[in-house]
């Protein structure tokens, strides 16, 4: 068996059930024989970022234990994505589902469609808040990510009455 890797998603959107289509998305990975869901973040509705005008998103994150490579990892991403409807037309626009690769173990990738740890997200308060409800204590760039989240706290971010589930 391969090994494993901790790595941590963000999960958002604002079109439709997005909690529903959020759970899915963690279903079909934890389905994936080599991924396996370890943990979910609370749910927060978050204000759109970005230039864009747009309903409010729901984000969470989550922490899973994965034998795939970043790359591998990342086609994954993209077809749970695709396969529960997302359309990419508008950058930073409305989505159904996004799903962002924030850490990878504790190691850097630095490809043409995919750079690790994610770029910006210590400026992101709808990445870190989430994040540190998981990974508080993982470190990124010197700092813990609770010390990043703590950041945030006029933000705007509302606890959401949405639960997923690992």
């Amino acid at each position: 068996m391969a090994d494993r890797v901790t790595a941590y998603l963000g999960l958002g959107g604002n079109v439709g059930d997005v909690a529903a289509s959020m759970q899915a998305a963690i279903n079909r990975l934890n389905a994936d024989p080599s991924c396996k869901v370890v943990a979910v973040s609370r749910v927060f509705r978050t204000p759109p970022w970005g230039p864009v005008e747009q309903d409010w998103f729901l984000n969470a994150c989550a922490e899973i234990e994965t034998e795939l490579s970043a790359p591998e990892l990342l086609d994954l991403v993209l077809r749970t994505e695709r396969d529960l409807g997302r359309v990419r037309d508008t950058r930073w626009g409305p989505r159904t589902l996004d799903i962002d690769i924030l850490l990878y173990g504790d190691g850097t990738v630095e490809l043409d469609n995919l750079t690790i740890p994610h770029p910006r997200m210590a400026e992101r308060a709808f990445v870190m808040v989430p994040l540190a409800d998981i990974a508080g204590d993982v470190m990124l760039a010197g700092r813990t990510i609770r010390s990043y989240s703590e950041t945030f706290a006029d933000e705007g971010l509302q606890l959401s009455d949405a639960v997923l589930s690992a």
